[in-house]
């Protein structure tokens, strides 16, 4: 087996080193959470804004439905309590999370769209 060149080990610590700062970021990021139950008439309004307004391609947010999924709304709740919202007394869809701040209801969450 040939020798691996000093030039080629310093190549693979730097992508090793790229690779490594672009997944930091990526994890780093605040990730967009739209929480919504397919029975809630409210969620159906943020839908509708959604996509005659293209915003799907302008941002990158998920997509969590919580009446039929318990992960989805455990997520829901912890994602409250990172906002500082009371709990106790259950909490409400549509419900957007930017990554930072917590917005309850249809008419928010469109304007936060609008912005």
């Amino acid at each position: 087996m040939k020798h691996i060149k000093p030039h080629y080990i310093v190549i693979i610590i730097i992508l090793a080193l790229a690779a490594a700062g672009i997944w930091l970021l990526a994890t780093q990021q605040p990730r967009m959470i739209l929480f919504y139950s397919d029975s809630c008439p409210h969620c159906q309004v943020v839908a509708e804004y959604i996509d005659q307004n293209g915003i799907r391609e302008r941002f990158k947010f998920q997509e969590l439905e919580v009446s039929r999924s318990q992960a989805n709304a455990t997520l829901l709740e912890r994602k409250a309590r990172q906002c500082d919202l009371d709990t106790a007394q259950g909490l409400g869809v549509p419900f957007f999370f930017d990554g930072e701040k917590c917005l309850m209801g249809d008419q928010d969450i469109i304007d936060y769209f609008k912005k």
